[in-house]
């Protein structure tokens, strides 16, 4: 299947001003975002963009301040001190600086994965059943409402930092013990049996799927990060399936108030058919990343998608 995309709009570098890379931040995703920070770094300056690291931010607004940043590529991840959670992006918007990424309501919706899967559901999006459970609440009753198997996992978190498979009541122990010392809300998910994959949202496009074969069990952040054995198949479908997740990823992206670019997780149950997982607002953009991999498909290298994701905030 074929896709046309867009021509870039610009090709003057200095129409960017100033670029802060906003990487790093406090959030848990601290190292991963300063790995894809650096990349973007490296691949605007091969073009030509006056690009700089800042690191968090109180840096931000230090340099905002002195008049030294026109504009922002946001690639902090996370929340607490990350750039995925609305708070960067309000900011910027009272001070009238451009940013990539959704904006406000998308970023800081999208962030909870609870309140993300209840718009779905308002919009007859397919996700899988969940439980909510409360600081403190009762995370044995969750699981067993839902029935094993499930995951477990924080609403406000990403980069799977604190994610159970739970597969039997023998496995409840390290969840319950995670629980206990964790201050935010936690959700019981009923675990889809079946194959994963990732959508990326460019601008109006969605790009073409990405089918994630773990070497282990599930994909886990050793998966993601570390290991090199990880298969990524793209186009992760073919005709008609492949329109069709496409289509659910671009719709799951615009019912939660994004634009701009992100990443759709979408899974395959054998039974129940494309089930969405959650959106990323700021996508990793290490060597391993999944966004850089669907746009090479359609011949958009990743100094060019850090570009065309540049582009948008002119």
């Amino acid at each position: 299947m074929s896709q046309v995309v867009p021509a870039v709009r610009v090709s003057d570098p200095a129409m960017f001003g100033r670029v802060a890379v906003l990487m790093g931040g406090t959030s848990a995703e601290r190292e991963v975002s300063l790995d894809s920070g650096n990349g973007v770094l490296a691949a605007l300056r091969l073009r030509g963009v006056d690009a700089h690291a800042v690191d968090g931010i109180p840096a931000l607004v230090d340099g905002i301040r002195a008049g030294s940043i026109d504009r922002v590529f946001n690639i902090l991840h996370g929340n607490h001190g990350g750039g995925e959670d609305g708070v960067v992006q309000g900011l910027l918007e009272a001070l009238g600086v451009p940013y990539t990424g959704p904006g406000v309501l998308g970023s800081a919706l999208t962030m909870d994965k609870i309140r993300t899967k209840q718009v779905w559901i308002a919009e007859g999006l397919p996700t899988p059943r969940f439980v909510r459970i409360a600081p403190g609440g009762d995370l044995r009753a969750a699981v067993r409402e839902l029935g094993y198997p499930v995951f477990v996992k924080p609403s406000n978190e990403g980069s799977s930092v604190g994610v159970f498979r739970i597969l039997s009541e023998g496995d409840l122990a390290p969840a319950i013990a995670f629980a206990a010392g964790y201050a935010g809300e936690l959700l019981a998910e009923q675990m889809v049996q079946g194959q994963e994959y990732t959508v990326a949202i460019l601008g109006e496009i969605a790009l073409p799927s990405i089918r994630i074969v773990p070497a282990g069990e599930w994909y886990d952040y050793h998966a993601k990060y570390i290991a090199d054995d990880t298969q990524y198949l793209c186009p992760g479908m073919e005709g008609e399936e492949e329109e069709a997740v496409r289509a659910l990823s671009l719709a799951a992206f615009r019912a939660v108030g994004c634009s701009g670019w992100g990443r759709v997780d979408v899974m395959r149950d054998r039974v129940r058919g494309l089930q969405l997982i959650e959106v990323n607002t700021a996508p990793g953009m290490t060597s391993h990343s999944l966004v850089p991999k669907a746009a090479a498909q359609l011949g958009i290298d990743y100094a060019e998608l850090c570009w065309r994701v540049l582009e948008q905030t002119l």
